[in-house]
């Protein structure tokens, strides 16, 4: 196990260099100047102006050398300056990550744990009309864009019956301290926590069902049923054990993209995290703080990568490790 640890860290810092140059030639070549943004935003744009903040800002040397600077940054973990709210990239991330990872985590969790019990419950009544509601609401909640849920959810449980807020990481104001902070948080994190975790609740129970009824066709749980085991025993201890390995497979891969969704949520919910960070970013076109959330992205990615791997050894102990 610590040998497969060690081999995919070191593997990942590769990956991540790899990524690191590609979206760095990726952002430069889009559209648009970062001085020139700037400039405007002051009110002066004539050229001896743009070309002072080019030269501040390191945007007039070439290339490759700004490549380079940027690189051996990244390796110490500096992530450059950000033009636009005047502080280090790596500062300004790690002041907005854990809102972004609170956010994640939680939405990540509750997705799981209610698709594979929604799943579960399908499987278990096949063909039942308990199996045709959950399924036909995990197609509404997939086909439904995760923006107009974030409106509606804010529309319909802030606004007009006034049961939670709509927006914000916690009351402005408010002081609380303790526990009471705790809850207030946690009250402000049920819409955007919600809101993005339907979407992918409606992917894990579609592939636990699916899962578990292929599964329970296989000869070792006709053998179970065989020997008399009782139902609750075979669903638990042979197909859902077997089952749940796709099922990690996806949410490993998926685990990500919830940093995507989380950029639409954190925007419309006004939660202050790196994904609403970046979207703010893109439009000022602060280069480094773009490519620092990349940066930390690709990194969570590649993170939840190996824990899935990790995880598989744990739920089936068949499966052996290999860097």
């Amino acid at each position: 196990m610590v040998r497969f640890i060690l081999g995919r860290l070191v593997k990942a810092v590769f990956i991540l260099l790899a990524i690191l140059v590609f979206n760095f030639l990726l952002i430069h070549a889009a559209p648009g100047d970062p001085a020139a943004v700037m400039a405007g935003e002051a009110g002066a744009a004539d050229e001896k102006f743009l070309a002072d903040l080019r030269q501040r800002f390191g945007l007039d040397q070439p290339l490759y050398v700004q490549l380079w600077i940027y690189i051996k940054g990244a390796v110490q973990l500096d992530l450059g300056y950000s033009f636009r709210q005047q502080m280090p990239v790596a500062e300004l991330i790690g002041d907005r990550l854990p809102a972004t990872l609170l956010l994640t985590g939680v939405a990540f969790v509750l997705s799981l744990v209610l698709g594979v019990v929604a799943g579960v419950a399908a499987s278990a009544r096949q063909g039942s009309w308990g199996d045709t509601i959950i399924s036909t609401l995990a197609l509404l909640f997939y086909a439904t864009p995760l923006f107009w849920v974030a409106l509606m959810a804010a529309l319909v449980f802030s606004v007009w019956l006034g049961w939670l807020p709509g927006f914000g990481y916690s009351t402005i104001g408010a002081g609380y301290t303790g526990l009471a902070h705790v809850l207030d948080v946690a009250k402000h994190l049920v819409l955007p926590a919600t809101t993005l975790g339907l979407f992918f609740t409606a992917i894990y129970m579609r592939m636990t069902r699916a899962s578990m009824l292929e599964v329970s066709r296989l000869d070792f749980v006709k053998t179970a049923r065989a020997k008399g085991l009782k139902r609750r025993v075979i669903q638990r201890r042979h197909i859902l054990r077997n089952a749940l390995l796709p099922v990690i497979t996806l949410a490993g891969l998926q685990a990500g993209q919830i940093f995507g969704g989380a950029i639409l949520t954190e925007t419309v919910f006004a939660w202050p995290g790196i994904g609403r960070l970046m979207f703010e970013a893109i439009n000022q076109r602060d280069y480094n703080v773009i490519l620092g959330v990349f940066y930390i992205s690709a990194a969570m990615v590649l993170l939840f990568n190996l824990i899935t791997d990790v995880v598989y050894v744990i739920i089936d102990p068949r499966i052996r490790l290999t860097a």
